[in-house]
This record gives structure tokens, C-alpha cells and sequence, in this order.
């Protein structure tokens, strides 16, 4: 009797080796903060957080549509060139093409989704592996960029230029990013199509012999994929109030590092917004945080790529010991 009590008691226990093994990334986070306080007290001054929030709106609503690839199983090199090719194509549609500014922000997303859904048809339908057709979309879309500003700023419209903008005493860009995440969290974890991305990401065969429409399942990620790459794009648009032709130039691989660090696996099949969102946290508050030490640019490059190839190591090792 009482070791059976003793077990049911240890299973409603808090379980601290579970917890740690499931929220590393939100354990790492709030260390992060606290050393970055420690360093800088004005780390946690109102007017820094509220910087670091605008900051990582774009980082995580890239990593948002980042999110449903790589649980699929897939990889979006594409999403940095798509962000500014859809910012750069409504920008233009209204200040060229006479359209009106009240469907800029929707003209601006069917671009990216036209984007991604090439890129999507081309892994799926063409047979191309997603990190070439993905690639291949990179460079497409970074041309037509440069083609369609002639290499020149744009004056962002109006509609854009609010998104950069503030509600009341909250910037618009944070009431953005949560919108996001919420829709993207939905459309992950209670529709029949989030479903489908964890099955085809765990076992394509497997799911492919399930019934699962395998090939619309990667349009349709790589889809989402253009569609939050392009609302990142304009929102960094509005924030700078104007649409410059490299904006999201590098950012792929930003998108990349926080759905890792946030947990998901690059062998697909695991994955959740909210980790993204945490990996997303995690990488703005070092830049932030070096930016307040004066630590040079060139140095955080370096602590980046050495963030990003952890993660990638800790991948590899979870996934392994997940098999064995």
C-alpha cells in the first residue's frame, strides 16, 4: 500500500528532469535575461523591453511559417528574399499600378503565397528537394526585388507604414507578432492540416499509406511559409518606413535557429509556435543584449553562428537518443 502511494505520489509530483528535457529553450531564455540584467541594468528598463519586442516581431513571424516546413520535414531558404519581394511588389503595386492602399497588406500576402506555393509545387510536384527549390526561390525572388525598385528604396504606403506604428502604448508590430502566433498555433495544433504536417513529417511513407495527401500537405506549408515571410517583410517595412530592397537578406537563417533552438527537429515530425516563439525571444535578447555591452557587430556574428550550430548539435542528439 504504501509503495503503491508513493508511486502515484511521485507521478503527480513535479517532475524537474521531464520539465527541463521539454522547455530547455525557456530555461536558457530566462538565464539569459537574468546574466543580461546583471551586465546592463538598463536591460530591463521599459523602453529596451519594449525594443526587444519590436525586435524579435519579425524574427518570429518568419519563424512562424518557418515552423510548419520544418515539421514537415522540409527547409525554407527562401524566406528572407520572399519578405522582401512581397513588401517591395505591394509597395509598388499602389505607387505604380494605381492599387489601392486599403488592399496593399492583402496584395503583399497573396505574393508571398504565390511565392511559397511555387516553391512548394516545385519539392512536391517536381520532385526537387526543398533545400534546392527553396534556394532556387531565393535567388528568383531576390531578383525580382531588385528589378522591380531598381535597387532603390521605396516609400513604404500607409497601410504598411502603420504596422510599424503603435496601438496605444503598445507597438503595433508585438500586437502583430501575437496575432500571428495565435493564428499559427491554431492552424498547428487543431486542424486536421496540422495534423497532417506532424504525419508527414514523422513518416512520410507512413502517412503517404495513410491516405494523407502527402504532395498538397508540402505546398501547403511552404504556402504558409510565403504568407508569414511576407506579413514579416511588410511589418519590417513599416518599422522602417520605407521598403528597402535587402530587407530579410541573411534572415533565413534567423528563422531556422529559433525553431530549432525552440525545440523542433530538423528531421520533422516535432515542433510547437510557442517554442519558435521562445528560440525567436532568445535570439533577440542576445543581440540586444551585446548591443547594450558595445559588443561589435563582427562579434555578434560570431556568437550567432556558434548559438545556431549548437542548436543544430543538440538536434542531432535529442533525435538520436530519441531512436535509441
Amino acid at each position: 500500500m504504501n509503495s503503491t502511494a508513493t508511486g502515484i505520489s511521485r507521478q503527480r509530483g513535479f517532475d524537474l528532469k521531464n520539465f527541463a528535457a521539454n522547455n530547455g529553450a525557456l530555461i536558457g531564455l530566462i538565464v539569459l535575461a537574468v546574466v543580461m540584467a546583471i551586465a546592463s541594468p538598463a536591460f530591463l528598463s521599459a523602453q529596451n523591453l519594449v525594443n526587444v519586442g519590436e525586435q524579435v516581431a519579425t524574427i518570429a513571424i518568419l519563424a512562424f511559417g518557418m515552423t510548419f516546413v520544418i515539421v514537415a520535414a522540409g527547409i525554407d531558404l527562401s524566406v528572407g528574399s520572399v519578405a522582401a519581394l512581397s513588401a517591395m511588389a505591394s509597395a509598388s503595386m499602389v505607387a505604380g499600378w494605381g492599387l489601392p492602399e486599403v488592399l496593399t497588406i492583402v496584395a503583399g500576402l497573396v505574393v508571398g503565397a504565390l511565392a511559397g506555393a511555387v516553391t512548394g509545387i516545385a519539392a512536391a510536384y517536381g520532385k526537387l528537394p526543398a533545400f534546392i527549390a527553396s534556394l532556387a526561390m531565393m535567388s528568383v525572388a531576390r531578383g525580382l526585388t531588385m528589378v522591380i525598385s531598381d535597387g532603390r528604396p521605396v516609400e513604404a504606403p500607409s497601410q504598411v507604414a502603420a504596422l510599424g506604428g503603435d496601438l496605444g502604448p503598445v507597438p503595433v508590430p508585438i500586437v502583430v507578432l501575437v496575432v500571428a502566433g495565435l493564428v499559427a498555433a491554431f492552424v498547428l495544433r487543431f486542424t486536421v492540416a496540422g495534423s497532417y504536417m506532424y504525419a508527414v513529417g514523422g513518416n512520410i511513407e507512413a502517412a503517404r499509406l495513410s491516405g494523407i495527401p502527402v504532395k498538397r500537405v508540402v505546398v501547403l506549408v511552404f504556402l504558409l511559409s510565403g504568407v508569414f515571410a511576407a506579413l514579416a517583410g511588410m511589418v519590417t517595412a513599416g518599422r522602417l518606413d520605407s521598403v528597402q530592397p535587402t530587407i530579410g537578406t541573411g534572415a533565413e537563417l534567423d528563422a531556422i535557429a529559433a525553431v530549432v533552438i525552440g525545440g523542433a527537429s530538423l528531421s520533422g515530425g516535432v515542433g510547437r509556435i510557442s517554442g519558435t516563439l521562445v528560440g525567436a525571444l532568445v535570439l533577440a535578447v542576445i543581440r540586444n543584449g551585446l548591443n547594450l555591452l558595445n559588443v561589435s557587430p563582427f562579434w555578434q556574428q560570431v556568437v550567432i553562428g556558434v548559438v545556431i550550430a549548437l542548436a543544430v548539435l543538440f538536434d542531432v542528439i535529442r533525435h538520436k537518443n530519441t531512436r535509441l
